[in-house]
């Protein structure tokens, strides 16, 4: 399935924390948006990798993505290697997206910031005739390289280079979230397992704060922040004035 759109996180979750606003804007706008989660999340200390898929799902059902993929590499220990971005060239020669949404270049999580930079080699390097992979049938795959790679934010802040409104989709990115009921304090789990940093309410009442400054930056309620390596153009400055602020 071609898409417009492909998030790719590290671990299940991670575009529901940090993008699953924008996905939900285009999939509503009647474009094809799919998730890759690298790895399983199966060092998470609450839950299990069993729960992680069912969660995973579930926020998917939620958000309306049209597909769900997981490359199941190794949770704290994938690499930005070549047998790395092999795997991730292959899915991204699949999709085919314009545009992918990838784990943040820099962040609290080792994780986050090591994903951030597969995902921008192996971008990059699908472009490339040379490099040769087959797809799930055995037959030979065409190059292709997204038009534009987009960093969202995670735990660290940084400057965002591109900020779109969530407002009207807010509470349904919101639900996507708390389908991770293993992950994230709720009323009905309560503190169930160890306590962990994203466990407490106050986590993700962060979340909240975090997009609502974002909106204040564009004079919307909510909004998403992005990073591009790539500078954005524009053709005209039509662009400029469909945008409120």
């Amino acid at each position: 399935m071609k898409l417009d759109l492909l998030a790719i996180g590290v671990h299940p979750d991670d575009v529901e924390l940090s993008c699953s606003g924008t996905l939900i804007n285009e999939i509503k706008r009647g474009k094809k948006a799919g998730i890759l989660d690298l790895t399983q999340g199966e060092l998470g200390t609450r839950g299990t990798i069993e729960t992680r898929y069912a969660e995973a799902a579930k926020a998917a059902e939620i958000m309306g993505v049209h597909v769900r993929a997981n490359l199941k590499m190794r949770d704290g220990f994938f690499r930005n290697d070549e047998e790395h971005q092999l795997k991730l060239i292959q899915a991204i020669r699949t999709y085919q997206p314009e545009v992918v949404l990838a784990n943040a270049l820099d962040d609290r999580h080792p994780d986050h910031g090591r994903a951030g930079q597969l995902i921008a080699t192996a971008c990059f390097l699908a472009g490339l005739t040379k490099i040769e992979t087959k797809d799930v049938n055995g037959n030979q795959q065409q190059r292709w390289r997204p038009k534009y790679v987009l960093h969202y934010l995670q735990d660290w802040y940084h400057e965002p280079d591109l900020l779109v409104d969530i407002s009207d989709v807010f509470e349904q990115r919101m639900e996507a979230i708390k389908a991770y009921s293993t992950q994230f304090f709720n009323t009905v789990n309560g503190h169930e397992g160890p306590q962990t940093y994203i466990s407490s309410p106050d986590f993700l009442d962060s979340v909240t704060g975090r997009a609502r400054m974002m909106g204040k930056r564009i004079g919307v309620k909510y909004a998403e922040g992005f990073i591009s390596e790539k500078k954005i153009g524009i053709s005209n400055l039509d662009a400029l004035l469909q945008v409120e602020t």
